[in-house]
């Protein structure tokens, strides 16, 4: 019986678990879509291109796009210029933003493979 119980909420973790996600990402949405046009644009670039390399589990994929929200929530509230939240180089300030997530990328990992087959193949000469 408690194996049967046990196994039940398992299964119910795997049904509600992605429901959660989906939740939680529609929330992430409905904060991008209540800021002003401008940081919505910003922000909806941000997340198109950092979806190329962004973390490849849900949870820490939904953290970094929460992360974003709040960031540019808070610039917004502040009146603080995108500019000076991006800087010059929007793309420095998404690789930037992105190396805090990168546990879970697929280039994360490639990257870690590159390192090690280079380690291996030289012996691991500096």
């Amino acid at each position: 019986m408690a194996a049967e119980v046990k196994k039940g909420w398992r299964f119910l973790g795997v049904v509600t678990g992605p429901l959660g996600d989906k939740k939680r990402y529609r929330r992430y949405r409905a904060r991008v879509a209540g800021l002003p046009a401008d940081y919505r644009a910003a922000v909806e670039a941000l997340d198109r291109y950092m979806q190329h390399f962004a973390p490849g589990d849900a949870e820490s994929l939904l953290k970094m796009l929460e992360d974003l929200a709040d960031l540019f929530e808070q610039s917004a509230a502040d009146g603080t210029p995108i500019r000076d939240v991006v800087g010059q180089d929007p793309l420095e300030f998404a690789e930037t933003f992105l190396r805090n997530y990168a546990d879970g990328s697929w280039i994360g990992r490639e990257r870690a493979r590159l390192t090690k087959a280079i380690d291996r193949a030289t012996g691991g000469q500096q």
